[in-house]
This record gives structure tokens, C-alpha cells and sequence, in this order.
């Protein structure tokens, strides 16, 4: 069985599931997550502790367990904790102003570049270089701040662009004459 799949997940105090035939879902102090589920896994409640299962010797079965239990552990950290992805805007000029549920970037483009955020991510900028995305959906969190890099990615000569904080860029050394 999958090695993942086998450990159990302890819900902390706050966090309760409920689990149905087609989806289980978890709330707790920030929200409310739901996921749909597989009949390749059976998932048990034991008194605040969830553990999955195989339901048959398949290898569907078995990686489905590892992924499902996986899903299942985010949400209950971000139903707890939360998520948080934090972006630097490295150039001259390049900043950035949240106003609401919008980012306004200025990334050295003829025009500003405003991203709407979705339901459910918020977006704070402690300076103007500094941009925090903050959720309780991993996934959706990891998306948005995928797509807010991609306006401007680091190039690799000056390293100027929208990069993660603990993203490295390697640079390249210039032409030489």
C-alpha cells in the first residue's frame, strides 16, 4: 500500500469532517472545503482521525489512497492554518498596490497589468516590492501566484521580474567581446 496513504491524519481542535457517499468535506475556524471522492478509497472517522484505505489490491486503488489522503491533509491545514505565497518584484519601476479583491502591477509595460483575484484568495502588499497571497485552497493559492509571475517571469541576464522569495535565479553571464 501506499506509504503516504497509510498515515493517518489527526484533526486538530476546531477542525471537524463529514464524510458522504460522493464528496467529504472539512470545515474549521477560516472556512470550508469540500473534495469529491473516489471508490477506489474508503475513508474512516475514528474519534478525530482520519485514515484511508485501498478498496481493492489495485494499483488505481493504491496511489489513489496516497493522492486522496494528500488532498485531504491540505485542506485540513488550510481550514487550520491557511496558505501563503509570497512574491518579489525585482526592476526599476516595478511595483505593485492591492485595492480590494484586484492587484495593480506595474511590470514596465505601456500599461498597468490588473489581476482580479478569485473567491475565496486575498492579496496584500506590505511594501511595494512585497506581494502576499493568502487562502485556504492550496491549489487555488499556488495557481494565482503562478499567474501573477507569468506577467513578467525573471529574466536570466539581470534577473528582473515577478519571482517567488525563496525562488534562486541563476544568471548568465553576458556576451563578451
Amino acid at each position: 500500500m501506499s506509504r503516504v496513504g497509510k498515515m493517518p491524519i489527526a484533526l486538530p481542535t476546531g477542525a471537524e469532517a463529514t464524510i458522504t457517499a460522493a464528496a467529504i468535506t472539512v470545515k474549521g475556524p477560516l472556512g470550508s472545503l469540500s473534495q469529491a471522492l473516489n471508490g477506489l478509497v474508503k475513508i474512516e472517522n475514528n474519534n478525530g482521525t482520519l485514515n484511508f484505505a485501498a478498496a481493492d489490491d489495485s494499483r488505481e486503488a493504491n496511489a489513489m489512497s496516497g493522492t486522496l489522503r494528500a488532498l485531504v491533509n491540505n485542506m485540513v491545514n488550510g481550514v487550520t492554518k491557511g496558505f501563503e505565497k509570497k512574491l518579489n518584484l525585482v526592476g526599476v519601476g516595478f511595483r505593485a498596490q492591492a485595492q480590494g479583491d484586484k492587484l495593480n502591477l506595474s511590470l514596465g509595460f505601456s500599461h498597468p497589468v490588473v489581476h482580479q483575484m478569485p473567491e475565496g484568495v486575498t492579496v496584500a502588499t506590505p511594501t511595494q516590492t512585497e506581494i502576499l497571497i493568502k487562502g485556504i485552497d492550496k491549489q487555488r493559492v499556488g495557481q494565482v501566484a503562478a499567474e501573477v509571475r507569468a506577467y513578467r517571469e525573471p529574466e536570466p541576464y539581470k534577473g528582473k521580474g515577478v519571482r517567488y522569495s525563496d525562488e534562486v535565479v541563476i544568471l548568465k553571464e553576458t556576451k563578451k567581446k
